[in-house]
């Protein structure tokens, strides 16, 4: 199993059409103990400018310029991720954070 925590970046099949692509993890470890589950966001190169947008310096790994996508939150099966690629840096998770609790009026 992959080793990953909340605030990784990590490669999940989200099916379908969605396709394989990165993600980062926003849920706690563990968050339901009947079920091997997380909660990720989606990192896409569908840039809209929009208010559920977070954007974020291009890493090396990454091929062109891209976003979070908090309207793209989802639950996965931990079976889905494939592979932890780093960490997503402080300042912009804080930043996912704040559009995810203005999209859940939290």
């Amino acid at each position: 199993m992959t080793e990953f925590r909340r605030g990784d970046v990590v490669i999940v099949d989200l099916g379908m059409t969605a396709k394989v692509r990165p993600c980062v993890v926003v849920s706690i470890a563990n968050p339901d103990r009947h079920r091997s589950m997380s909660v990720v966001v989606p990192m896409t190169t569908e840039i809209r400018g929009g208010e559920c947008e977070v954007r974020f310096p291009k890493p090396p790994w990454l091929r062109q310029e891209s976003v979070v996508n908090v309207l793209g939150v989802a639950g996965v099966d931990n079976a889905r991720i494939e592979r932890r690629i780093t960490t997503f840096p402080a300042d912009r998770m804080a930043a996912v954070e704040a559009a995810l609790k203005r999209l859940l009026g939290l």
